[in-house]
């Protein structure tokens, strides 16, 4: 990998990866006011699936998509944990919780990856698991009243961290398991099978879409889930794998949350309480000492495919 860490495209490629999945929060948010959250989100990864993938086989061609049955059904197993039970279960959570309560508690992500390679016979060093027991603490407190009040914000909790070990488990099977060989295809091939698990799932939990009470801005926030938190999110996350440390790719994991929660404060009025900012502090303490710690090979294999995100 080529050292471009004083090349200017790196840090505008990085500038996009923080600010862009920092604002997917908020994006939701927007979407759900008058959208299904599960509709909503099968919708909007769908649709991405469909302009990537036309956009694949117009620019490379079907070399791209020559899979085995295996690799296919891989990434589509992925694609279900990934978007159907993590990702669209953020914004199920965000029907209950503010955007920056859910971004903490995704922020825990990284710590659940662990907790799997350490239950499938992996050994992660010391300083890795003392950095998921300093994050534990933090989700612990969150869950247990800091930023959280009453039974509907305690629904949004349990929904969110069920959403985390979905997504962490699914990470944790990408790098095991067949998969295309194209990450661009493989994309294609896990949002397309996600959104469509969504918009299967929806209706079996009373969803449905009434597309004249759909208002204009939660259309708008729909778009910009598309075409910037899907497309250009993941566009600018696959150049930086090849063209950057994944050190330094790989901060975006605490980086994310601050922009969720300041992009909420600024733009939605959240509320942020002293014991909801303290616990945010301690799980990206927590994440930034394991991921400080995998990227170093020799301490610990690093995390590299297990934070990939659409």
């Amino acid at each position: 990998m080529r050292d471009n860490g004083h090349d200017i495209r790196v840090w505008v490629a990085l500038a996009i990866v923080y600010v862009v999945w920092g604002s997917t929060y908020l994006g939701i948010a927007v979407m759900i006011e008058t959208m299904p959250p599960m509709i909503g989100s099968g919708l909007r990864f769908v649709t991405a699936a469909l302009i990537l993938g036309i956009f694949l086989l117009v620019r490379r061609g079907a070399a791209p998509y020559r899979m085995t049955r295996r690799e296919v059904g891989g990434a589509a197993l992925v694609g279900v944990l990934l978007l159907t039970g993590g990702n669209g279960m953020v914004a199920v959570a965000e029907q209950h919780i503010s955007t920056g309560l859910a971004a903490l508690l995704v922020a825990s992500t990284p710590l659940w990856l662990v907790v799997l390679r350490t239950i499938g016979r992996d050994r992660p060093h010391l300083l890795t698991l003392t950095g998921v027991l300093i994050g534990f603490v933090g989700v612990a407190i969150l869950s247990v009243g800091g930023g959280t009040s009453g039974g509907d914000s305690i629904v949004g909790v349990m929904v969110i961290l069920f959403g985390s070990v979905s997504w962490a488990t699914g990470s944790y099977l990408a790098g095991r398991i067949p998969m295309p060989k194209d990450p661009f295809a493989a994309s294609t091939v896990e949002m397309t099978v996600g959104g469509a698990g969504l918009l299967l799932v929806g209706p079996v939990f009373g969803e449905h879409l009434a597309v004249a009470e759909v208002s204009t801005r939660s259309w708008l926030g729909l778009g910009y889930l598309v075409l910037v938190g899907s497309l250009v999110g993941f566009t600018s996350y696959a150049w930086l794998l090849g063209n950057a440390p994944i050190s330094l790719v790989s901060t975006y994991a605490y980086v994310n949350p601050v922009v969720a929660v300041i992009l909420g404060v600024l733009v939605l009025n959240e509320a942020v309480t002293v014991p909801m900012m303290a616990a945010g502090l301690v799980i990206v303490a927590g994440v930034a000492l394991v991921v400080s710690t995998e990227r170093r090979p020799s301490l610990a294999k690093p995390l590299t495919a297990p934070l990939t995100k659409t």
